[in-house]
């Protein structure tokens, strides 16, 4: 009988927050089965990021120094980019606010799925994993089409099944094989933050396949979550944009596809009562860029930059 086993790359992208990377290094250096290949983007911190990347001991360690912040999307982009050209069998996206447990990537190799995905508690075990049971691109009245998450379902890890299948995941534990990646292409980049995970869950899943979240692959948070985003602000503005993105690439109907328009006409309605002009700037300036973005840029692996 052949040992053989699959080789897997652990894809870390880390911008100025040098002691949770710190700690998610050590947590990786405490693994049980230590991955092939630990590929770091360092999207050009400015604190001491650099420092503790020297002083690291994490097994088979690279580094990434990217000239520019290129947002988690384009960290991601870059990081996977290199493990697929290297050829590694898996690769295993995780942020550097988060820490697996001794076991957890041997629990997700045992499994033989093209897509898993860690769950995530917090530091005292609470579970809290927000990834949606159902994604709903199909229902124009689904405002958010994030439905039925993890933790909503099962109010402990104990209480769930050993596998549950999920239809959107954060970039914080997913494993994916590379052959998948070969066929629906990376991570997006020009996402810059948020759903570039969840554009990446959707490409998966209409290429047939099912991504299993694995309950006991335990991955912990080092942050409390924080769902609750300035709208008025900077990170308001990719918030609206890339939402609309998502509908018009991947809406079922032409109503889904239709929906930011109502969203953004709602918005800027209802800006004298909450978000300002600011939040209605950024909607409108959301929906013009979202409308560029209709088209997945440069797919395959081969071609993208």
């Amino acid at each position: 009988m052949s040992t053989t086993r699959e080789t897997v790359a652990i894809v870390v992208v880390t911008y100025n927050r040098a002691d949770m990377l710190r700690g998610l290094l050590d947590g990786l250096t405490k693994l049980d089965q230590p991955a092939d290949a630990v590929i770091v983007v360092n999207n050009a911190s400015t604190d001491h990021t650099a420092q503790v990347l020297a002083e690291a001991v994490t097994p088979n360690l690279q580094i990434i120094d990217s000239a520019e912040n290129l947002g988690g999307a384009g960290g991601f982009h870059l990081g996977t980019k290199a493990a697929v050209e290297q050829g590694w069998d898996r690769l295993y996206l995780i942020d550097d606010d988060v820490v697996p447990a001794h076991d957890c990537l041997e629990v997700l190799l045992a499994q033989d799925e093209d897509c898993l995905f860690s769950v995530r508690e917090d530091r005292n075990g609470k579970l809290i994993e927000l990834a949606a049971l159902k994604f709903d691109l199909r229902n124009p009245l689904a405002i958010k089409p994030k439905t039925a998450a993890v933790m909503d379902t099962y109010p402990t890890r104990d209480a769930m099944p050993e596998r549950v299948p999920v239809e959107n995941v954060a970039f914080e534990g997913f494993m994916i094989r590379r052959t998948v990646l070969e066929e629906i292409g990376l991570p997006d980049p020009s996402y810059f933050i948020f759903y570039d995970d969840v554009d990446l869950a959707i490409r998966a899943r209409r290429a047939g396949r099912t991504i299993w979240a694995v309950r006991d692959a335990v991955l912990v948070r080092q942050l409390d979550f924080s769902q609750q985003h300035d709208l008025a602000g900077w990170k308001g503005f990719y918030m609206y944009r890339n939402l609309f993105v998502v509908h018009f690439r991947y809406g079922e109907n032409v109503l889904v596809r239709l929906k930011p328009w109502l969203i953004a006409a709602a918005v800027v309605l209802l800006s004298p009562l909450r978000g300002g002009k600011h939040e209605a700037v950024n909607v409108i300036k959301a929906l013009r860029a979202a409308r560029g973005m209709r088209t997945l840029p440069n797919p395959a692996p081969s071609t993208s930059s």
